[in-house]
């Protein structure tokens, strides 16, 4: 797809990798932007900005993502591109509460799922659209110290695969980002920590190969390119990369 004059949602605009979609997704001359986020008040300045439009948005809500789809559809445009983009961090492992892992499951999965559910049909009934999920490379690899995190970006990145395996010969093109650390909200405090072994990049950084691979219609967008390695050595000998990340949690301890 092309994003030149495109209608593009991002969520999780306020701040971070959703910021910097949307300032590049502007700058390449979409037309419309809609800045979408919880934090109606720094999406607004997003949308000030680049020249776009702030809409509220709670991705841990079905009834929220409908909406916030059905405005963008009847109010602007129909959407070409939709990010979803928000997620949050959740530390810890099995002892972290059941509400804790329903929060993030609902944010950083069904948010997704929710999202296909309001706007793939539409996409389908006039020829084709677009989503980007962000995932994680915790998706891909895990996250030391972060279980809810890594496993509820593993079933992000399995939603993408889905998507993409079911709809992308119908003209519905997918992408799922899989960064390492991003410099934002999520980050901040954590500049030395596992995440970000391979480097902190920036979120225009990420934008920019978001964008790329969104125009030639690349599944998986890896910023931080030794993230493929990392795969491939863990599929070529699982017993080894286990005792592998082992080490790096040892190094790394509860950082």
């Amino acid at each position: 797809m092309q994003i030149k004059n495109s209608c593009v949602v991002v969520t999780g605009a306020a701040h971070g990798i959703g910021k910097g979609l949307a300032e590049k997704f502007a700058h390449m001359g979409a037309a419309h932007v809609i800045c979408a986020d919880i934090d109606l008040a720094g999406a607004e300045a997003t949308a000030i900005e680049i020249g776009g439009t702030a809409k509220h948005v709670d991705v841990a809500s079905e009834d929220s993502i409908a909406a916030l789809v059905d405005c963008v559809e009847t109010e602007i445009a129909p959407i070409t591109l939709f990010c979803a983009n928000a997620g949050i961090l959740t530390r810890g492992g099995f002892e972290v509460s059941n509400d804790d892992w329903q929060r993030i499951w609902d944010i950083n999965v069904m948010s997704h799922v929710w999202t296909a559910r309001h706007l793939v049909p539409r996409m389908l009934d006039r020829g084709g659209g677009y989503i980007l999920n962000t995932a994680s490379a915790a998706g891909l690899l895990n996250q030391i110290g972060a279980a809810p995190y890594g496993v509820t970006k593993h079933a992000a990145v399995g939603f993408s695969e889905w998507l993409a395996i079911t709809y992308g010969d119908q003209g519905i093109g997918v992408s799922v980002l899989c960064p390492q650390a991003v410099r934002s909200e999520m980050t901040r405090g954590l500049e030395n920590s596992v995440a970000s072994v391979d480097g902190l990049l920036e979120p225009e950084d990420v934008a920019t190969a978001c964008a790329e691979a969104i125009e030639a219609g690349k599944f998986l967008v890896l910023p931080h390119p030794k993230v493929e390695s990392y795969m491939r050595a863990k599929t070529a000998d699982y017993d080894r990369w286990i005792t592998g990340m082992q080490k790096l949690r040892d190094r790394f301890d509860n950082t």
